[in-house]
């Protein structure tokens, strides 16, 4: 929040407030710093000189408020419909065996654990040393979440672990996903479900350091991403264009394969 200079002035920014569009995830933080993203809240004066009125003052204070409560009950709610979609795709049940991949904060590690009951299991498979421990604290108190150190190349989980596997706006961050695609190949049972969810890149944004210069800006298309999974030995079932977390600024789509 800056203290604004009243001189002269009709419009007057009152604060600068920067949203995570999406978890941290199986990725360089490093990379992650273009993807903050920002909104001014604008209000304007009367006159051309002075402050705002009380009105205005109370408009910012009621945003700010409206904010506060309603921010993350939204995200929670993004989260369970996501997770409900996923659930049904990938036909989770009690005693199902899941990984998520690049599993940042663990919202949705948690949220599968939910779902596959005590005694199912979730994988949660990170890179990040902070988001390692995070995840640790998590698995500490639900007792079906198993944390995995990946690496850049392998997600290292264990050869047929898995029932379903999913990923959450990971895939594009991937450097090396030839070999990352080959270890999920490996570690899916035969006829088990992978979901990954992604974004086509809009015009003009940037690649991420070190990813395939193919991805043509911050994200992946799907065509992309589709040849890739089935060059390692994926086989297409199903392609959403709809998605709950999906808007005008996020062209979010879900590609469901599975293994033979």
């Amino acid at each position: 929040m800056r203290v604004p200079d009243w001189t002269g002035t009709q419009r007057v920014t009152w604060g600068r407030f920067f949203v995570l569009p999406e978890s941290p995830t199986h990725a360089n933080r490093t990379q992650r710093r273009s993807q903050w993203k920002y909104c001014d809240w604008t209000i304007s004066t009367e006159s051309s000189s002075g402050p705002p009125s009380r009105g205005a003052l109370l408009i910012v204070a009621l945003l700010a408020l409206w904010a506060l409560w309603i921010g993350p009950s939204h995200a929670q709610d993004t989260v369970n419909q996501e997770a409900d979609q996923l659930a049904k795709m990938l036909k989770w049940h009690t005693g199902s065996v899941v990984a998520e991949i690049g599993a940042g904060k663990g919202e949705f590690t948690l949220a599968a654990a939910k779902r596959v009951g005590p005694t199912g299991t979730v994988y949660a498979t990170e890179l990040d040393t902070q988001a390692l421990l995070h995840l640790g604290e998590l698995a500490a108190n639900a007792k079906n979440i198993v944390v995995v150190k990946a690496t850049e190349g392998d997600t290292d989980l264990p050869t047929g672990c898995c029932d379903s596997i999913y990923l959450r706006l990971v895939y594009h961050h991937l450097t090396r996903p030839a070999e990352i695609d080959a270890s999920l190949f490996r570690s899916l049972r035969s006829g088990g479900g992978l979901a990954v969810i992604d974004e086509d890149p809009l015009p003009g944004t940037s690649i991420p350091e070190g990813v395939p210069e193919n991805r043509l800006g911050h994200r992946v298309p799907q065509k992309i991403l589709i040849r890739e999974l089935v060059a390692a030995g994926f086989e297409v079932e199903r392609i959403y264009n709809t998605w709950p977390s999906r808007d005008e600024y996020h062209r979010i789509y879900c590609v469901l394969l599975r293994k033979p």
